[in-house]
């Protein structure tokens, strides 16, 4: 989410004068061109407060079109700078952020979401959530997140170094009880295994710290699972990785991508940017089809969906990518494409701005 607002900036500035109020130590990673002011981020309680005071007094000297929220947390702050300035509210939502089922937030954030001028969803399943909730039709709109494509002349890497020729599957992603990983080495890689003995999960990420409403399965409970179902061999933790590049050589690297989300009543998946990652590298998904899953992978081109759930259906696709290679490669790259973050920046200008003057 944080890079996808980075990206949002970046590609807003290209056409108007961009004004963040965000936590502080942001302002080293800000896009070129944009101007910043940092509220400190913990206690939230203090970030919403102080941030919602600096994007009023921010909006009352910089007198934006558009005041925009980039998740449904920082909707109210939105509104309130908007309403005080004679700006236009909009906010870009993920899913959870519409999802939530406390009562407080439901009273506060999602009532502001619905008094906002526009809403701007991540997917088409996070635009059904916004309709539950009553948000009008037309102020709603839908934008897929975008995608680093990398250059044209990135050369496929063969294998990892200390790693011989065997299969590789690869998990991108906090490792939250929504992702599913815990039950996927519980109940699918055992009989991919038996199929493929030397098969590798490689698994980039960590347990959530700070996020809304996600609850953690430690890398100690996922190892823990493996080696209780006889797996515990075929799995090797990577920790984070920031460096696209370095991630880009393992995806790159890699048979499969397994994104096996729960579908969990009140935390949905409201898109799965790490599935488009993949196919930028030409590395097909195996996924739950649940949430906005639905729309970040195409079946039989980026990879497959499954009935969520369905952990015999997942294994058999997973074999499946496996064993079509390079074919299913092939057609990765081409739908990764119309994911282009240029593309983003165009559907979300088209929403906020109805002239080319617009400041936000």
């Amino acid at each position: 989410m944080e890079r996808l607002n980075w990206h949002l900036a970046e590609e807003l500035a290209k056409q108007a004068q961009v004004h963040i109020v965000g936590p502080r130590g942001c302002a080293a990673l800000a896009p070129t061109g944009v101007i910043m002011t940092e509220v400190p981020l913990k206690p939230l309680w203090r970030f919403l407060l102080l941030g919602g005071l600096a994007a009023w007094r921010v909006a009352r000297r910089f007198q934006p079109d558009v005041v925009l929220a980039g998740s449904g947390l920082t909707a109210p702050l939105a509104l309130f700078a908007a309403r005080r300035s004679g700006a236009r509210a909009h906010a870009y939502v993920h899913g959870l952020d519409v999802a939530v089922r406390h009562p407080i937030y439901r009273a506060i954030w999602l009532r502001a979401l619905r008094r906002l001028d526009g809403v701007i969803a991540n997917s088409g399943p996070t635009a059904t959530l916004c309709r539950s909730i009553g948000i009008r039709e037309d102020r709603l709109g839908i934008v897929h997140p975008g995608v680093d494509l990398p250059e044209a002349d990135a050369t496929p890497s063969s294998r990892l170094d200390g790693i011989d020729n065997r299969p590789l599957l690869l998990s991108v992603g906090r490792l939250s009880t929504r992702k599913g990983l815990r039950e996927f080495v519980s109940q699918a890689l055992p009989a991919i295994v038996a199929r493929h003995p030397k098969t590798l999960l490689l698994i980039v990420g960590e347990a959530p710290a700070q996020a809304l409403h996600a609850q953690a399965q430690t890398p100690e409970s996922i190892q823990a699972a493996a080696d209780a179902a006889g797996v515990g061999g075929n799995l090797r933790f990577l920790g984070v990785i920031t460096d696209y590049k370095e991630l880009g050589q393992i995806y790159r690297a890699c048979d499969a991508h397994v994104f096996p989300v729960r579908e969990i009543p009140g935390d949905p998946e409201g898109f799965g940017m790490v599935a488009v990652e993949a196919a930028a590298h030409g590395l097909p998904t195996i996924a739950f089809a649940t949430g906005g899953i639905v729309d970040a992978v195409a079946e039989g081109k980026s990879g497959h969906l499954v009935p969520p759930g369905d952990y015999p259906a997942f294994v058999e696709a997973t074999l499946r990518a496996i064993e079509e290679g390079q074919e299913l490669r092939a057609t990765c790259l081409p739908f990764a494409a119309q994911f282009a973050w240029s593309m983003f920046g165009a559907g979300v200008w088209t929403l906020l701005a109805a002239n080319p003057e617009a400041s936000a």
